[in-house]
């Protein structure tokens, strides 16, 4: 067990607010970059001063899919000293494998995020700890809120799967990994119960005594293109790697526990 350092967080938000908060609890410092952070990341001479003081440095910064560049690595990466680096990237580096498992010597690039995909292998040769996430899901955002915000869908497509992570999960497996010696490479963290966005609905249904959503085609649905391209991929993400190296146990290996605590908090 390491003992507390100095960690930079580039992109305070939703799932980083949850690892900051943790390492504060464990008495290290953090600096961060965004609207509730304290550093601003526009300005160079903060943010070398802060790569300066930092032990650890964490991405959280998604791509620009539209320059296909990594924003963080772009302005700042030439800049990276000694630190330890980790990123928060996405299991659609994987692709669409029509409903098989995915490790994390499956091969990436071969889906729909062009920039998250050679983000993710920049971060890997520079030897982070990059971290992929599936779905993620938490107090405000989830399948609960959705349904109690009549914007829940059930979309007929029996064989579709995906793979989902509580937010308190993915600090603790970044957590572990911040505190222990973990290798640089890449880990998955999801759950244990890779199941499809319709039980998930209907669970949170069930749990507010409400009836499900009408069942619907894509069409009828009427999605946004990013939400017809998540429907496009089927997988199933393992997460074995990081339970060995890491030591790491989801306090809420399926979605069933995740959304009863949700419930009754």
């Amino acid at each position: 067990m390491s003992e507390p350092g100095h960690l930079l967080i580039f992109g305070l938000g939703y799932t980083a607010k949850r690892i900051a908060a943790a390492m504060e609890a464990r008495g290290w410092q953090v600096e961060a970059t965004g609207s509730d952070g304290t550093v601003d990341f526009e300005d160079n001479e903060a943010v070398m001063a802060a790569l300066g003081r930092a032990s650890h440095v964490l991405s959280s910064v998604p791509p620009d899919r539209k320059a296909v560049l990594d924003p963080v690595l772009d302005r700042y990466g030439r800049s990276f000293g000694l630190a330890w680096y980790g990123y928060l990237s996405s299991t659609g580096v994987y692709g669409d494998t029509d409903g098989a498992w995915v490790d994390e010597s499956s091969p990436t690039g071969t889906g729909r995020r062009d920039a998250r995909s050679q983000a993710d292998a920049l971060w890997v040769k520079l030897g982070a700890r990059v971290f992929r996430l599936p779905g993620i899901y938490g107090p405000g955002r989830s399948a609960l809120d959705r349904v109690r915000e009549g914007k829940a869908r059930r979309i007929d497509l029996p064989d579709q799967v995906f793979s989902r992570v509580h937010v308190d999960d993915i600090a603790s497996g970044v957590v572990a990994a911040l505190t222990g010696n973990a290798p640089p490479g890449a880990y998955n963290l999801g759950d244990d119960l890779p199941a499809s966005g319709n039980a998930v609905t209907e669970y949170a249904c069930h749990l507010l005594g409400l009836e499900p959503p009408p069942m619907q085609t894509l069409e009828e649905a009427n999605l946004s293109d990013m939400a017809l391209g998540f429907y496009s991929e089927n997988r199933r993400v393992a997460n074995g790697k990081a339970k060995r190296v890491l030591g790491w146990e989801p306090r809420y290996p399926t979605y069933v526990d995740g959304l009863t605590a949700l419930a009754r908090a």
